[in-house]
């Protein structure tokens, strides 16, 4: 089992990463600012448009330290790796489940199954913990229309279908979005989900907290021996982490997605952490990633029971055990890849 160690969050654009024996050693302007002991380190997560010196990518590499890099705003941007080790034989599997659009969508579907569920589970959580402060007739009729979706994913066997019925699902989930907010509304409204660039505040955190979901399901799919670049739902791009993006789907609304309402709703975020740009873009300030990360890594530290494994698990490892039950799928181990079906 992988340790939930610390990420290190980078969180300037002029810093800069060198090595120093066994520390990682953040500068500005040829300033240390900080240093920190790699062996107490399982990632670092880098916005900066500096970089990182050569030896020190060399050192995370030989330690199994994931080093990613991002734009200030959560765009990924690259990942450092060395020669790959994973199973070969596992990864000929994966390619070759992947050229096959059936065999992808036994997949695919599953976890389109999981995401949708997940989103139904989210309303009803918030129908339960805050029923005098929503529209519950509402909240019923979108829960019940999800759930009326549920049984014919598992009967998909073409991907485009498949497409349609999650995207009638993620507008379903997404009608109702908005009034999961419950906290200074006029800050924190939600009219759609925009991207590429966010228009809101809302969409600003979802999107910089799909970049880190992303970034955490890549490191798990690599860390068992998979290619986190070659998807099933998600066909080859260059430079998408394809199977990433398909992992993550059924982690959106159970992860990232209450990670926003809650840190929204607790008064946690305000507006002043929010950067607005005349093209209209929205995005996280320097205050506000420091905020927005500082919450995610205790968020991930809190301890759930898997519910296929029945195991008692940090939210942080969530990523690394499906990682391994869909490796175990490939290798015929199991029948069908078991979704993370959350409540």
């Amino acid at each position: 089992m992988r340790h939930l160690l610390n990420t290190l969050f980078v969180t300037s654009e002029d810093a800069y990463l060198s090595l120093d024996g066994e520390n990682v050693v953040v500068s500005r302007e040829k300033q240390e600012i900080g240093r920190f002991p790699l062996h107490n380190l399982c990632g670092i997560i880098a916005f900066t448009y500096v970089g990182a010196s050569p030896a020190f990518m060399g050192a995370c590499i030989k330690r199994n330290i994931n080093l990613t890099f991002c734009s200030p705003g959560g765009r990924f941007l690259a990942r450092a790796s060395g020669i790959i080790n994973g199973n070969v034989l596992l990864r000929r599997k994966q390619y070759r489940v992947a050229d096959d659009m059936t065999e992808s969508c036994k997949i695919a579907r599953h976890m389109i199954f999981g995401k949708l569920y997940n989103s139904k589970w989210s309303i009803e959580r918030t129908k339960r913990d805050h029923k005098i402060r929503i529209d519950e007739d509402k909240f019923d009729k979108i829960s019940g229309e999800i759930s009326a979706l549920l049984p014919e994913i598992l009967e998909m066997t073409s991907l485009d279908s498949l497409r349609g019925v999650e995207g009638s699902g993620s507008t379903l989930y997404f009608n109702v979005f908005d009034d999961m907010i419950l906290q200074k509304k006029e800050i924190f409204y939600f009219h759609n989900r925009n991207r590429r660039p966010p228009l809101d505040n809302v969409n600003a955190m979802l999107s910089f907290a799909y970049s880190l979901l992303a970034n955490d399901c890549a490191s798990a799919l690599e860390s068992v021996g998979l290619d986190s670049y070659v998807g099933f739902l998600h066909r080859d791009k260059p430079g998408r982490t394809s199977l990433a993006l398909d992992l993550m789907e059924e982690l959106r609304p159970c992860v990232a997605d209450r990670f926003v309402l809650t840190i929204i709703n607790n008064r946690i975020m305000s507006g002043e952490d929010f950067e607005n740009f005349e093209s209209g873009a929205v995005q996280l300030t320097d205050a506000g990633r420091k905020k927005f990360l500082k919450n995610w890594q205790e968020h991930k530290k809190q301890m759930i029971t898997h519910p296929y494994l029945e195991e008692k698990i940090p939210w942080g490892l969530v990523p690394y055990l499906q990682a391994l039950l869909l490796a175990r799928y490939l290798r015929d181990d199991l029948d069908a890849y078991p979704p993370f079906l959350w409540k």
